[in-house]
Formats: C-alpha cells, structure tokens, sequence
C-alpha cells in the first residue's frame, strides 16, 4: 500500500525554520550581548587603569610641586646668606681699613694742629680742629691729599677763635679712600 502522508509538511517545514532562525536569532543576541559585555567590561578596565595611571601622575606631579616649593624657599635661603657672606667678607676686607685710616690720620696732621674731633659717615670723614695759622690748614690738606687711605680735601669753615689772634677753627670733609694694593704690594 502506498503511504499517503496527509500532514502537513510545508507547515512543518515552516515551523522548522522558523525553530531554526529564532534559535539562531536568539543565539545571535546572546553572542552579541555577550560581546557587548566583554567589551564593555574591557573598556571599563582600561578606563579604571588610566585613571589610576592618571591619579598616580597626579601625586606625583604634587610631589614635585612640593619639592619645588622647597627649592624655592632654599634658594630664596640661599641668596639671603650670598649676601651675608658678601657683607661678612666685605667687613672682614675693610677691617684693617680703620687700623690705616687712623695711623694715615695721626701721619698728616702737621705741627701746629690739634684735631678736636672726628667723625665719619659712611666714607666721609668730617674733621674739625684748632690750626695755629692758616698755612697749617693748608700744609694738612696737601698732606690729605697726597694720603693713600684719604683724598679730595675740602674745606668747609676756617674762622679765627675769638681772643687769639693766631689760631683758628677749621672744619674739613675728606674722603676714605684704599690704595691700589697691586700697586703697594700692601694686603692688610
């Protein structure tokens, strides 16, 4: 006998493929959803990695902005002691200076002069006497003059004292003044 299959087959067939492309279909979403994860999970990762890079970056670039800031405060220290030393040594030069201001003082002052006072402003020297005549004044300028630790005498008052017909009061401004000292030879 013949077998005669009154099912429908097309719609079976149907059916199957229909089975088929919602399993495939269904499989695909998944596989995409799967690599939508995977991706995003990757991508995650590296941004969570950058920006613990960026934030150990960031430390860092604080820790030399402290360091920095010390080093500008040891400079600014640095330049301040320059100083100090420049002012030390500049003291310790001109110690001497003194020692051959008053030895040049007590060698020009010729007979017949008495200093009264002496007094000195930064390198002005004021000086004030008593002078027998005026010749005396001027023999103590010359001398003044011709001093390696003193120069450009000027006189400021020469008037005669009351009561004494020969001696004077004079005030004059001299300037202190080193020598040359490759030309002396003299260090101290």
């Amino acid at each position: 006998m013949a077998k005669i299959n009154l099912l429908p087959w097309r719609e079976e067939q149907r059916k199957e493929k229909t089975r088929q492309f919602a399993s495939i279909t269904a499989f695909s979403v998944v596989l995409t959803l799967a690599v939508v994860a995977l991706v995003h999970v990757t991508i995650s990762g590296q941004i969570d990695y950058q920006n613990n890079r960026n934030q150990i970056l960031k430390n860092e670039i604080e820790k030399l902005n402290t360091a920095l800031k010390e080093i500008e405060g040891l400079e600014d220290t640095k330049e301040k002691l320059l100083a100090r030393m420049d002012i030390i040594q500049s003291l310790q030069q001109k110690r001497p200076q003194i020692v051959h201001l008053f030895d040049e003082i007590v060698r020009t002052v010729p007979e017949g002069i008495y200093l009264t006072s002496i007094k000195q402003s930064g390198t002005t020297i004021t000086i004030n006497g008593v002078a027998e005549s005026n010749g005396r004044v001027s023999a103590y300028m010359r001398n003044i003059d011709a001093s390696k630790w003193m120069s450009t005498p000027k006189l400021s008052v020469i008037e005669t004292r009351p009561g004494s017909l020969r001696s004077s009061n004079f005030m004059l401004t001299t300037s202190q003044s080193a020598p040359d000292t490759d030309k002396t030879g003299d260090d101290s």
